[in-house]
């Protein structure tokens, strides 16, 4: 079986909602562990570990607001581990491999913002994360010979218009020309 990462949690610790309760400390052991995160539902452990997220990366205990605190660079990195983990579970589920894909495209789309807008938050938010970043392939194009054959067409249509643009443009030269010389001689 493959350990899960959300199982690192500690298991004695309670559920957000009971931790506070001073009636805690005086029920059974066997009540603390129905209400502990080891009997939690997976969507309960998600939370306790985005929150647990968010406390590494935060810049000060009231920063909310901050772009690796709204929770998106957060949750996105335990939903993609989840995911990771149930497709080496179930290698054919491609609905899952989609999301997966999905997660992973729309966290590079963010962390390249902060890479752009901040950099040492970005190296910071990635060392504390564990995410290694690696910038996007720039685009080529699969040559071909008939992609050859249109872009050379389209380079030479594209200067013949030129010079018919500049033959234009020479002759409307010479009509203003012109104009001004016939202006200049009535003014004379």
């Amino acid at each position: 079986d493959i350990p899960s990462h959300l199982d690192d949690l500690p298991p004695t610790m309670l559920k957000k909602d009971y931790a506070n309760l001073p009636i805690m400390n005086s029920v059974d052991d066997v009540v603390k562990r129905l209400l502990s995160l080891e009997m939690a539902s997976q969507k309960e452990k998600m939370k306790v570990k985005t929150q647990q997220l968010v406390e590494k990366v935060r810049r000060s205990p009231k920063d909310n607001g901050s772009f690796e605190v709204q929770g998106k660079l957060k949750k996105g990195r335990v939903l993609i581990r989840t995911l990771e983990e149930h497709l080496q579970r179930h290698p054919k589920d491609k609905r899952n491999r989609r999301f997966l894909l999905m997660d992973l495209d729309r966290r590079r789309k963010m962390l390249g913002y902060l890479r752009r807008v901040n950099y040492s938050t970005f190296e910071n938010t990635c060392r504390q994360l564990g995410i290694q970043y690696s910038p996007p392939q720039s685009y080529t194009r699969h040559v071909t010979k008939r992609w050859l054959v249109k872009k050379a067409l389209c380079i030479k249509v594209f200067q013949e218009k030129q010079k018919l643009k500049a033959a234009e443009r020479l002759k409307q030269r010479r009509v203003w020309q012109a104009r001004a010389r016939a202006a200049r001689e009535q003014q004379e």
